[in-house]
């Protein structure tokens, strides 16, 4: 297994995620390999791919929760604690009986602590949170009860509190409608104009072009990384999606 280094070389600019020739093996299948590139802080970066990429599994080791077979990630000068992170909408249980006022707080967890109580200064951020994704008559509902659109709005209010350096977020607009899906993108680009790093990973090419600086593109067990104007042309498109999936791995 790589290791895993947190921050310690010196050539590393803090805030900077850097991967040097890092792969990844699950259940024997290698998802990607020799994968290197840089996150700089504040940067604005879309992971793109075809179904079966690794796209999600980076964002996890990206986090420590996927360990690497090769290579190594560092995070220079991060914690756990910089990181704020968003699943896939299905990967969340929306059965749990919870308030959305309690989903909220609980994304204040570095401030209030695992178990903590929240004190007014925190009700109010909260408040304020859901005011921002248009959720602010909803507070009492509890979450099974909500839309999938309102349901989004209110993971990326949970976010809002997290007040995380590193935002990574995993198909965060997928089967929005168009004004949930732009007032949600409205509020990644204010986090990216406050200097956090953003990291998604995305399906809408036309997004990635429009929004999104930089991308790393998932093909064939590679990674392409750069500006996204040099990254996604016809014939990296063509090779990264047109392959079918059949016998391919069951990554995402």
């Amino acid at each position: 297994m790589g290791a895993d280094r947190l921050g310690r070389g010196p050539a590393v600019t803090k805030g900077t995620i850097r991967l040097d020739d890092a792969g990844v093996v699950l259940n024997g299948t290698p998802v990607w390999r020799h994968v290197t590139g840089s996150f700089a802080p504040g940067s604005m970066t879309a992971i793109a791919g075809a179904n079966g990429a690794g796209k999600s599994t980076l964002l996890r080791a990206i986090l420590g929760e996927v360990p690497l077979a090769s290579g190594t990630i560092t995070r220079a000068g991060l914690s756990q604690r910089d990181f704020g992170y968003l699943p896939q909408a299905r990967a969340i249980d929306r059965a749990f009986p919870i308030s959305v006022t309690d989903m909220v707080l609980s994304g204040a967890w570095r401030q209030t602590g695992a178990f903590g109580g929240a004190d007014r200064q925190v009700r109010l951020r909260a408040a304020s949170a859901l005011r921002r994704v248009n959720l602010d008559g909803q507070a009492e509902r509890m979450i099974d009860a909500l839309s999938a659109g309102q349901f989004q709005r209110l993971m990326f209010a949970r976010l809002l509190m997290s007040d995380a350096r590193i935002i990574m977020l995993d198909e965060p607009f997928t089967a929005l409608d168009a004004p949930t899906t732009q007032d949600l993108l409205e509020l990644v680009r204010e986090w990216h104009a406050q200097g956090r790093t953003i990291i998604a990973v995305l399906h809408d090419i036309h997004q990635i072009r429009t929004c999104f600086p930089h991308v790393v593109l998932l093909s064939a067990g590679r990674a392409m990384w750069g500006e996204t104007t040099r990254i996604l042309t016809p014939d990296t498109l063509h090779a990264a999606y047109a392959p079918t999936q059949a016998g391919g791995a069951a990554w995402s």
